[in-house]
């Protein structure tokens, strides 16, 4: 036990020191729930119509992508939990407070706004949240044993491999979680492959904002962790 509460202090200790490590974090934790508060109001562009969150949570797997290739499996795990269990938090007390009666004198169709926009349903949110776990863990996966295969080299190989796999398993999860015994099958998948294309194109085309951010980090905070021997189970503690 001793030699295990060692492990994580060291680990704190690891990503601590590094300067931007956690400011990155918070963004991440930012950008994940704002895109679930912003989900709601469609928006249209030319002919192409899209929502809140499909336009800001594919950021997350940008940030997914820097965390492994800078800080490792270890200090992306650690970010994933984060932000996952803050999500669960937002989803919380967002029902809560539209389940608590309004007073009197509050307009109804102010409830109703409210309601739109923090009212989501549980199934929605549990949906979301098994998505996002799932996903983020199969894209550092991958990015993280892609960085081996590759000797850390061709950067955009990792990033657009890991968001192929990572985001087909997030595309699949949230869309059937979310309309499984509603939609046949054929419409689901459709839905999902829809959603899919869209988020692998949107981070391939920001892979030079990636490649930039990843050589600002690794030159100003001294690290290019390699996974070698890394445990790369979602629950231990240990980076």
């Amino acid at each position: 036990m001793q030699a295990l509460l060692q492990k994580i202090t060291a680990r704190d200790q690891r990503l601590a020191a590094f300067r931007h490590y956690e400011l990155l974090v918070h963004i991440y934790v930012v950008v994940l729930i704002i895109s679930n508060l912003v989900g709601p109001k469609p928006t249209q562009i030319g002919p192409f119509i899209f929502s809140g969150a499909q336009l800001l949570f594919p950021i997350t797997y940008i940030f997914g992508d820097i965390f492994t290739e800078v800080y490792g499996y270890g200090g992306s795990r650690r970010a994933i939990w984060i932000a996952f269990l803050a999500n669960v938090l937002m989803g919380f007390f967002a029902l809560f407070m539209v389940w608590l009666p309004p007073a009197p004198g509050w307009p109804k169709e102010n409830q109703r706004a409210f309601e739109i926009v923090f009212g989501m349903a549980t199934r929605g949110i549990l949906a979301s949240l098994a998505a996002f776990w799932i996903g983020e863990f199969v894209n550092s996966y991958v990015m993280a044993r892609m960085k081996l295969w590759t000797g850390g080299r061709w950067l955009w190989t990792r990033t657009v491999g890991s968001t192929v796999a990572g985001q087909a398993v997030d595309s699949l999860v949230v869309t059937f979680g979310l309309f499984a015994f509603t939609l046949p099958v054929k419409t689901i998948l459709v839905m999902a492959g829809s959603g899919y294309l869209f988020k692998v194109l949107y981070e391939a085309a920001a892979t030079p904002v990636t490649y930039a951010i990843v050589a600002f980090l690794k030159r100003t905070e001294g690290v290019d962790v390699y996974d070698e021997g890394t445990n790369f189970s979602p629950f231990v503690k240990d980076a």
